[in-house]
């Protein structure tokens, strides 16, 4: 039976039961062992959560493998909770100080201790000796590796995005520690739950031969370790009973790489595969057809978008950009590949944003209007040249399909835009060549307008790091969102920067929101996350 987005909570009807496991297992006390076939395991071929921002890597590092300080309740309202800190307080705007959850266990027997966290926020781990001043954009060219121990070049900027402004963390005692920043932040709480602040083991990092040996198997806190990890092929997960949550419910997770849908769906349909992730709409009544099989879903904090590049020589007039947007008919889309089972947000925003009055009421995404469109494209005097769109096959959801109607919509317009099929994200950003449109999501994190505008378009986002967008007056006005204490203030700069990135210097149009569909056995009563993360923990586990 199909679950609707009303469930957007995880509260999935998925009924309550002892798990039923073959006699011999019974007898043993074994705990089951589970494989999960995604399309995608990491992009980076690495375990690192600064090096893999990403929507795979969320699925296979939370809340399963990495651990922050604060804990995102992702089975809930996706807010803050205790995890490796019990508690926590703020000294003043720019200094938070956390206990320690005490008897916490690395995966190596170590306990967690202040010294782990100063590290997992330190120039050697993530900063490299950048300042802690936002509004400054850092590129990875800027940092080559000297050494097979030192940083990938592209960490410090990804550190910096997240953490614009810390100027260090201070171990007070065994048990705690004081976050110290640069400037005002009323972000830093949400920043310690984002993906990233997790907490890595030292002595495993000073032990690794090398950062490629290090993050192939990181030392965490996590219910699950990690047993063995073939990029592209394989992630195996397994129990590590010492976890201070109590003891995991699985024996194993193993992740495969799986990269076509109807493999997926044919696995699990065989019983290979215990669960099938990223289902398109279209498959869903395949699965729940089967029996034993059902399929869980939810509209999750995240936005499908697409992405300019000013660098292209059409792009670069923003008229052209704001034909893209407006020759868009989001709800065909919605309707045509989702089958209306997500929704058309309001602009690059989340509902959560109104829990503290961050959210701009009457904002919508362009119009759909054909008209406009070529009326644009005639005031810019384009003539119909090529613009390249570099595209991935079905990386998201429906990805291919929705690229082909959006070429569509941009012809009948008078846009001609020719589909580039790439094999991985460097080739989508690969500067050689002429760029010119991209697929992406944008998630919120942090449940404040920072995430995703100012983290993914602002200084430090991956857009201006790439060279895709910039604009002085966003950088001006993110460090507005990343300093101000004035909640007037920082609306008034919210709004502005969707002014800019939407409408007069579009830096990408949103499409709609995201949705996931998981293909489950049903008498595995696992529950799914409004999220790409799956929940292996025992309170998820025959629930």
């Amino acid at each position: 039976m199909l679950i609707n987005r009303r469930h957007t909570l995880g509260l999935f009807g998925a009924a309550a039961g002892s798990l039923i496991l073959p006699r011999g297992l019974r007898a043993q006390g074994q705990r089951r062992e589970i494989t999960i076939a995604v399309q995608k395991i990491t992009n980076n071929n690495t375990l690192d959560v600064w090096n893999e921002q990403s929507n795979v890597g969320e699925r296979v590092f939370f809340p399963n493998m990495w651990e922050g300080l604060i804990l995102r309740d992702w089975m809930g309202n996706q807010g803050p909770m205790p995890g490796l800190a019990t508690e926590w307080k703020r000294l003043d705007d720019k200094t938070l100080e956390l206990k320690l959850r005490q008897g916490v266990r690395f995966h190596n027997g170590d306990e967690l201790t202040a010294e782990d966290v100063v590290f997992s926020f330190s120039d050697e781990r993530l900063f490299a000796g950048t300042e802690p001043a936002g509004g400054k954009t850092i590129y990875a060219e800027n940092f080559k590796p000297q050494s097979a121990k030192e940083l990938p070049a592209n960490i410090p900027g990804i550190a910096r995005r997240m953490w614009p402004a810390l100027r260090g963390v201070e171990a007070v005692d065994k048990y705690t520690v004081r976050f110290h920043n640069a400037t005002p932040d009323v972000t830093l709480e949400g920043r310690l739950y984002a993906h990233g602040s997790q907490i890595a083991n030292k002595r495993a990092w000073d032990e690794a031969g090398s950062y490629a040996e290090w993050a192939a198997k990181p030392v965490t806190t996590g219910p699950y370790m990690v047993e063995e990890f073939r990029p592209d092929v394989s992630l195996t997960l397994v129990a590590f009973d010492d976890y201070w949550g109590g003891r995991p419910p699985l024996q194993r997770i193993r992740f495969v790489e799986v990269p076509e849908v109807a493999s997926r769906v044919n696995g699990l349909l065989s019983g290979e595969y215990d669960f099938a992730c990223d289902l398109p709409p279209d498959q869903i009544s395949t699965v729940t057809a089967a029996p034993g099989l059902e399929v869980q879903s939810s509209t999750i904090w995240n936005h499908r978008i697409t992405v300019f590049n000013k660098q292209n020589e059409f792009l670069a007039d923003p008229l052209v950009r704001r034909a893209f947007t407006h020759a868009i008919d989001r709800k065909a889309i919605v309707d045509a590949l989702w089958g209306g089972q997500t929704v058309i947000p309001a602009g690059l925003q989340f509902e959560s944003f109104k829990t503290s009055d961050m959210f701009v009421e009457g904002w919508s995404v362009p119009e759909y209007n054909p008209d406009l469109a070529r009326d644009l494209l005639k005031q810019a005097g384009y003539k119909g040249d090529a613009i390249p769109y570099r595209l991935l096959n079905n990386y998201y959801t429906n990805q291919t399909p929705t690229a082909q109607i959006l070429v569509e919509m941009w012809k009948q317009v008078g846009l001609n835009v020719e589909i580039q099929m790439k094999e991985n994200w460097a080739q989508i950003h690969d500067p050689e060549g002429v760029k010119g449109v991209r697929d992406w999501s944008a998630s919120n994190t942090i449940n404040d307008p920072i995430t995703p505008l100012v983290v993914q378009f602002g200084p430090n986002g991956e857009a201006q790091q790439k060279r895709d967008f910039w604009n002085d007056e966003v950088n001006q006005l993110s460090s507005v969102m990343e300093t101000s204490t004035n909640r007037a203030d920082r609306k008034k700069a919210i709004t502005r920067l969707l002014e800019i990135t939407e409408r007069e210097d579009p830096a990408y149009t949103v499409l709609h929101q995201n949705a996931v569909f998981t293909g489950m056995k049903s008498d595995l009563n696992w529950k799914a996350a409004p999220a790409f993360a799956m929940d292996f923990r025992s309170s998820n586990w025959n629930v």
